[in-house]
């Protein structure tokens, strides 16, 4: 589905025009009236925009419109760009478009002592590694034909125990990766399930020695979603497609960590006329502007949004 984001009434006619996309009478039992219980998890970094309205109303359909399963999540653990402001304006983008949920939102950035905990239980079971390495020398990693297919390249051991003194030294942090090798080798084959109930064979091997732990902060996306999706006894996890490879890695880390597997759908996203995902650095029409043009786009998603699998 592509968005022309020239114009703010294009971007409402594009709600209406996804109506058939979206529309499929074959999984109408799977969402029963109660609702499956599942979050929205903005990253407040920027305005929301018709691509997040989009998502967040898929959710809200699989919550069963049903404010106590639906859950907001804040996925702010990027201090550096999140900021109080966006976090204000997207709850009123959320009630704008008639979504509400339980007024009891979390935080990523209150849960980083639960972070450290899952890493140091890993750590100890010695899954993940310290690498001190700088994205320069790791990208000197990739360079051989047999490595460049893995995304992320195993580091262990690439540094002498006197290296690693002396970057300790110049107080260097390392960053923690996953050891993919031994994961996989502890826990065996994974897989995930779709919203149809499809198991999926997942292939986490193809990602390499990921990064759990960042240097600037306690724990980087993959780790933390799939802490708080359990916690928070997340029922269905709603991503954009974008984003469905990543499944592969976190039912693995599901499996690692002793936790319960969710079920997953992943819905189309919403393109720009260059073919790019909408966005908030491509400075996309925010839901912001939408509110002060008065337009009743929400009205348009009630009326056209319909799930499709």
């Amino acid at each position: 589905m592509v968005f022309n984001p020239k114009t703010t009434h294009h971007a409402l006619s594009l709600i209406e025009d996804m109506a058939p996309v979206i529309t499929s009478e074959l999984y109408a039992d799977i969402i029963n009236k109660n609702g499956w219980r599942t979050r929205f998890a903005p990253s407040p970094t920027g305005f929301l925009h018709i691509g997040h309205a989009y998502a967040a109303y898929v959710v809200w359909q699989i919550a069963g419109e049903n404010p106590n399963k639906f859950l907001l999540r804040i996925d702010d653990l990027d201090y550096t760009r999140c900021s109080d402001k966006y976090v204000n304006q997207l709850k009123s983008d959320l009630s704008w478009l008639d979504i509400s949920w339980n007024n009891q939102e979390t935080y990523q950035s209150q849960r980083l002592r639960r972070y450290s905990q899952a890493l140091q239980t890993l750590l100890e079971a010695d899954l993940i590694y310290p690498c001190y390495l700088s994205r320069m020398e790791i990208s000197d990693f990739l360079s051989p034909p047999s490595i460049a297919q893995i995304s992320q390249p195993c580091t262990r051991g690439a540094l002498s125990s006197k290296e690693i003194h002396k970057r300790q030294q110049r107080g260097i942090k390392p960053a923690l990766r996953l050891d993919m090798s031994k994961a996989i080798q502890h826990v065996g084959e994974v897989s995930w399930t779709r919203l149809d109930g499809i198991i999926i064979r997942a292939e986490p091997a193809k990602f390499g020695d990921i990064i759990l732990g960042r240097r600037d902060i306690t724990a980087c996306y993959h780790l933390s979603v799939v802490l708080d999706d359990a916690d928070s006894n997340i029922e269905v996890v709603t991503r954009g497609e974008d984003l469905r490879s990543s499944t592969d890695i976190h039912c693995l880390l599901q499996k690692l960590l002793g936790l319960p597997s969710p079920i997953y759908f992943h819905h189309p996203v919403i393109l720009g006329e260059d073919g790019k995902k909408l966005s908030k650095r491509h400075k996309s029409p925010s839901l912001h502007n939408l509110q002060d043009t008065h337009l009743t786009l929400k009205n348009i998603l009630r009326k056209e949004l319909v799930i499709n699998f």
